[in-house]
């Protein structure tokens, strides 16, 4: 039976880290990008919270973004949109694991529903960004972007909150280290976005 679970986890483990939304097949390689847009990204990467954790998710983008502080302000969402998705998925099967305890597992499905409302958040996020481009006035595009950092904001939250559910000795163990590991790194990208997305609003 350890030796299945431990299969399961390697398996959950795999699929999260090979996202479809995310894996290089599906981002623009960085390669081939120009010089002008991946230096855009790291000098604007080094203004947020967590820059190595900014260029290594959203250098890959470089050539749809090229030096746009709103494509950046919006592909560091939808990147963040889809870890926090692909989180929801790993940390929901790990209750197919066997002997984990009471509190683990009320854990996990409180982690969950947080999961949750962080998805619903940056969805929310990522619907007010587009309003700031279709807006006509300043007085438009302030209400939205003050939208897009509240909704952003409120996400961050939900992130602390899970990982708070974790919390003492009585969870140590492998479950906890893994949700932990990937919440924070939900929450560094939340972070980050929420950083370009308040420098874009400064530059408009």
């Amino acid at each position: 039976m350890a030796k299945l679970n431990q299969t399961i986890f390697l398996i959950l483990s795999i699929c999260y880290f090979l996202s479809p939304a995310l894996t290089a097949a599906t981002a623009v390689s960085r390669a081939g990008a120009s010089n002008k847009a991946v230096s855009f990204i790291q000098s604007s990467c080094k203004t947020t919270t967590y820059p190595a954790v900014c260029f290594h998710s959203l250098s890959a983008y470089a050539n749809a973004i090229q030096t746009s502080p709103k494509r950046l302000a919006e592909t560091a969402l939808a990147v963040t949109l889809s870890r926090a998705q692909s989180t929801k998925l790993f940390v929901s099967r790990l209750t197919r694991f066997k002997g984990l305890k009471k509190r683990e597992v009320e854990a996990i499905k409180d982690c969950v529903e947080e999961i949750n409302d962080t998805i619903d958040r940056l969805t929310k996020s990522v619907q007010e960004m587009k309003l700031c481009g279709s807006a006509k006035n300043q007085e438009q595009f302030a209400f939205h972007m003050s939208n897009a950092q509240t909704w952003t904001s409120a996400a961050l939250t939900d992130e602390n909150t899970c990982s708070d559910g974790f919390s003492g000795r009585v969870m140590d163990g492998r479950i906890k280290n893994s949700v932990r590991a990937r919440i924070v790194n939900v929450g560094h990208e939340t972070s980050n976005a929420l950083s370009l997305i308040n420098a874009f609003a400064k530059k408009y």
